[in-house]
């Protein structure tokens, strides 16, 4: 019985995955030396958000990704 829940919730968990959608990216600049890269996630601390969002990963196309 718990082997048939556990099965049930990981195809649950394994289908709501499946349609969700991706991130958006979005151009960073440190502080520190004026870097800009593309990231999905804040590098760290002594990075800003200049641009964004973006489509994909060279931050060339804008909007949200769907």
């Amino acid at each position: 019985m718990k082997r048939k829940i556990a099965v049930l919730v990981l195809l649950t968990l394994t289908c709501f995955a499946a349609f969700a959608s991706a991130a958006p990216w979005f151009k960073w600049k440190n502080l520190a030396d004026r870097t800009i890269i593309c990231s999905q996630l804040p590098p760290g601390e002594s990075w800003v958000k200049v641009q964004g969002p973006f489509m994909e990963s060279q931050c060339k196309k804008p909007g949200n990704p769907q």
